[in-house]
């Protein structure tokens, strides 16, 4: 079970690295028309088309009509990184306050119930008679 699940965070973080969002499925009827309109006006195959969209040749190709907003995966604010950086010098002073010994009473007293002032005669030093 570990090892599907290890899997699937996988798959979900390289999908999510592809940075393709919901707004570009709703647009994918746009690149097929426009994909349609460089056929039907240049003579492109699909191929063609995404190389001039999307690959080595969109610089040369960005300027020659407008309809280039409206293509999906086109989008380049995903490459910007907005963290902000806070950084804070805040001297954090410690007070400390210097509280006197007191001596506690003493609580506790034991009281030896026993006395053994009558020794029993093993425990006499020995008697020289």
């Amino acid at each position: 079970m570990s090892k599907v699940l290890a899997i699937t965070y996988s798959f979900l973080i390289l999908i999510q690295s592809f940075n393709i969002n919901l707004e570009d499925f709703s647009k994918i009827s746009a690149l097929v028309e426009h994909a349609q309109y460089h056929k039907e006006k240049y003579g492109d195959s699909f191929f063609e088309f995404l190389a001039e969209h999307y690959g080595d040749a969109r610089e040369e190709h960005e300027n020659s009509h407008e309809e280039h907003e409206d293509l999906p995966f086109n989008d380049s604010h995903h490459m910007c990184s907005h963290i902000n950086n806070s950084f804070l010098n805040v001297a954090i002073t410690y007070n400390f306050k210097y509280q006197e010994y007191i001596e506690i009473p003493v609580n506790f007293y034991y009281k030896d119930m026993f006395t053994a002032f009558e020794k029993t005669s093993i425990f006499q030093p020995p008697k020289h008679t």
